[in-house]
């Protein structure tokens, strides 16, 4: 790592901490030059972090395990040594589709039960599929939408079509009718809310408590300069916790407003900073955070969850060898050594009630009737 760190980041609310650490000078503090690039999708961020363009990014928890394997692209060696955030995504679904959801079952059709078997009535009812987006096909997004599906017997590579699409397209997709439906980060739900063409049903903290959302993703030479990586992992924690300071809300969120970075009203990016999304109810502490409690270390069994993930939609097949590669991504060792901080290991839990350990990838899919058999891995990324 150089003196100045080129950092990538996807316009979005969980960008924060890195936002943060250049605007509120954490970066500076800690000897470092952060230089920000904003990326217009994932495969960008991707493909400059792969070329050595940037020095790190703002990814998908997903998309260095999928780097690292070599998934339908070519193989690169990253790391991740931080979390950058947890929780921060929703399912929307268009106003019309609400409204046939909310028709055919008169109840509520908020969280992911009530949603879920709402939409279930309504795709046995139609006679052509539904479009739903998610951002990429190696994200939470991808996983969360499947998992919501799925849990309502709705099999999410029979029943729907699923279609990736970069988040700040994602809003005029749905107004366009493109898709009836989708999940993303915020500010974008917030976005299609307050522009009339969606409704939120269901948000990641529903649907997976503290569930692991963007993290920070180096290339794995960055260890040899151990000093650089625990400066830039120490000042990210720092600004991780100056977001997560209620008192900072407003002055964060008028920070993500400017151009360079979203470009949107700050109200509503305090919104969502503060997890009061229109017609959310999650507990708005539960929706979006960035270092409190633990939540930059990024812990092995939750790497592992994401590869069980993989394997449960058929992107990669049951491998020892894969496995054994996952388990060396994540790396809470680093963030150990850069914060001063360890936690002991939790069980990961969804809505439904399943948890995983991290002991046994093949026993926790066998929970599942539903899944998609391994064929071939593809990159259907944008």
């Amino acid at each position: 790592m150089k003196d100045t760190v080129i950092a990538g980041f996807v316009p979005l609310v969980d960008a924060a901490p890195l936002i943060a650490a250049h605007e509120k000078g954490f970066a500076r503090e800690a000897g470092l030059k952060l230089r920000l690039l904003r990326q217009s999708s994932w495969a960008s961020l991707r493909d400059h972090l792969n070329l050595g363009h940037l020095d790190c990014g703002h990814t998908l928890g997903p998309l260095p395990i999928a780097t690292v394997l070599g998934i339908g692209r070519v193989r690169a060696p990253l790391i991740v040594p931080l979390v950058l955030s947890r929780g921060g995504n929703a399912i929307t679904v268009s106003t019309t589709l609400a409204a046939r959801m909310r028709a055919v079952t008169g109840k509520s059709i908020y969280g992911p039960g009530d949603s879920g078997r709402a939409l279930a009535r309504v795709v046995d009812a139609s006679t052509q599929a539904l479009t739903l987006g998610m951002v990429y096909p190696y994200s939470g997004h991808n996983f969360e939408i499947r998992y919501w599906l799925a849990a309502a017997g709705i099999h999410p590579d029979k029943d729907v079509r699923l279609v990736a699409i970069p988040p700040p397209l994602m809003v005029e997709s749905l107004r366009a009718g493109q898709v009836d439906g989708f999940c993303v980060g915020e500010p974008w739900n917030s976005v299609a809310v307050h522009q009339g063409f969606g409704e939120i049903v269901a948000t990641k903290a529903d649907i997976f408590p503290r569930g692991i959302e963007k993290v920070l993703a180096v290339p794995a030479r960055a260890e040899r300069d151990g000093k650089r990586l625990q400066a830039l992992i120490g000042s990210l924690h720092r600004a991780a916790l100056w977001c997560d300071d209620r008192e900072n809300t407003a002055e964060l969120a008028d920070i993500l407003s400017q151009r360079d970075y979203l470009n949107l009203p700050a109200a509503m990016i305090a919104q969502s900073l503060a997890g009061e999304i229109p017609g959310v109810r999650s507990r708005p502490d539960d929706f979006l955070y960035f270092g409190r409690d633990g939540a930059g270390r990024p812990r092995v069994e939750e790497a592992l969850w994401l590869f069980a993930q993989m394997r449960r939609w058929g992107q990669l097949p049951d491998s020892p060898e894969l496995e054994a590669a996952v388990r060396g991504v994540f790396r809470p060792d680093l963030f150990d050594a850069a914060v001063g901080e360890s936690a002991a290991n939790e069980s990961i839990s969804a809505c439904d009630g399943i948890q995983f350990d991290g002991g046994s990838v093949r026993e926790y899919l066998e929970h599942f009737s539903l899944s998609t058999p391994f064929v071939i891995a593809t990159d259907s990324g944008v």
